[in-house]
């Protein structure tokens, strides 16, 4: 279910930087489990041995998995009645973190068809809780394998896919398709206004304040507070205010690719952004363009049914908000970067295949990429002011090694939205770089 943590990086200029705890686990992943708490220890021991007979369980082959951004750790346990030979164990302090959205985001997955870890022992007082094992890789392992492996490595184009990476970015719109179509309102908590601005707030209070240091006077908090009613407004009223289960985090770190794809198949990175009017034309001829070639895509579609292939983690915090957030967290990922053109390729094809499934994503493409922009813009100022956060209050600082990205999937939207043009020029200020931009209408 969680992946083993591996030192060995593609560059960043392609994939972000292992972070945080990740990093500080990275040579010790494997290996024996430490406790700062003896009692949490003891406690955790007999635990499992209770659960031992009954799960198949060697208690004795616990051993660490990985640690993500909150205070949860995992750790991996033989298991003899696991079809992967083994569980995975979170340990989630109770005074620290609630697991009971865990478990019921994970019941909505099941009943979702989705493959997701299942709980089967839960301690919900000590916080601890034994989870089926989705495997060792990651979408993003797979990337990175693909990006990594010698030319050598691929001598013809028989013996392996050709299109790796499309492959995996389409089950994952598969799954994301299923996930919402499952939806209904009342069952998760609503990605609201009051939600989405204490997101926002995230940036000015963590980024600018306490890691830039730097104090918005009237005129630049103003400008701030106009460009967030605007996002707010475009994330929240877009496409009719559609609404589905939202992950949150539905990112190629957090689906399991059950087999590594060994193809090589580097797609070059991002580059230059068009203004909004060329921008938004050039949108709608991709998707015609796309349009035009449905039979192959259908046919592509038919060999490889929905079928679960990506497993799905770190859904704790879903909740019921804008059908355009989880295919920009896809697309506009934390850690890794496309050229347009394929974030456009896998966006049509989100965007046909929830329109085809009846999802609420509307009959101009156009409009529904311009709901998925504004919708990232808001992400990522969120994850700027998070990465701040984790850096200064949680002693995480190597998540700032990836702001970078978020500073220029910000200045890209901008760039393209005559309203958000002071936006940037606040955001250049706050950098310390120099406005360049032109818009055509």
């Amino acid at each position: 279910m969680v992946p083993d943590i591996t030192p060995d990086m593609i560059p960043d200029i392609v994939i972000g930087t292992e972070t945080g705890e990740e990093t500080a686990h990275a040579a010790v992943a494997g290996a024996a489990i430490h406790w700062a708490d003896k009692d949490r220890a003891a406690a955790f021991e007999a635990w499992l041995s209770g659960l031992a007979r009954a799960q198949g369980i060697a208690p004795a082959s616990a051993r660490l998995a990985s640690a993500d951004a909150s205070f949860r750790r995992y750790f991996r346990v033989d298991a003899a009645q696991s079809p992967t030979g083994s569980y995975i164990i979170m340990d989630a302090p109770p005074d620290k973190e609630d697991c009971a959205s865990f478990v019921h985001v994970a019941e909505l997955m099941a009943d979702a068809g989705l493959s997701a870890p299942r709980v089967l022992a839960w301690d919900q007082a000590a916080g601890f809780m034994l989870l089926t094992d989705l495997g060792t890789q990651t979408m993003m392992d797979a990337i990175q394998a693909n990006l990594a492996a010698p030319a050598s490595a691929n001598p013809t184009a028989s013996s392996v896919p050709t299109n790796a990476h499309e492959n995996l970015y389409i089950d994952a719109v598969d799954a994301l398709v299923r996930w919402q179509l499952a939806s209904a309102s009342g069952v998760l908590p609503p990605y609201d206004d009051a939600l989405l601005s204490r997101e926002l707030a995230l940036f000015p209070d963590w980024y600018v304040r306490q890691y830039r240091g730097i104090t918005l006077d009237a005129d630049a908090q103003a400008t701030l507070d106009h460009a967030f009613g605007l996002i707010k407004a475009s994330n929240l009223q877009s496409l009719n205010g559609a609404r589905v289960y939202v992950h949150r985090d539905f990112m190629a770190r957090n689906l399991m690719a059950p087999t590594l794809v060994a193809a090589r198949a580097a797609l070059p990175l991002q580059g230059a952004m068009r203004p909004e009017s060329a921008h938004l034309e050039a949108v709608r001829a991709h998707s015609s363009g796309l349009e035009a070639a449905a039979p192959a895509v259908k046919e592509r579609d038919e060999a490889s049914p929905l079928d679960n292939r990506l497993g799905i983690l770190d859904f704790q915090d879903a909740v019921y908000g804008p059908i355009t957030y989880d295919i920009a967290s896809l697309m506009r990922d934390a850690f890794l970067s496309w050229e347009e053109d394929f974030v456009l390729d896998i966006t049509v094809r989100y965007w046909q295949k929830a329109r085809k499934a009846g999802l609420p994503v509307g009959d101009d493409f156009g409009e529904f990429y311009r709901g998925v922009e504004w919708m990232g813009l808001q992400r990522h100022l969120k994850i700027l002011g998070i990465f701040a956060r984790l850096t200064l209050r949680d002693g995480k600082p190597r998540y700032l090694a990836d702001t970078p990205r978020f500073i220029k999937y910000v200045r890209a939207t901008c760039a393209r939205y005559r309203q958000l043009g002071p936006l940037m020029v606040l955001l250049d200020e706050i950098e310390g770089n120099e406005t360049r931009v032109g818009y055509t209408f």
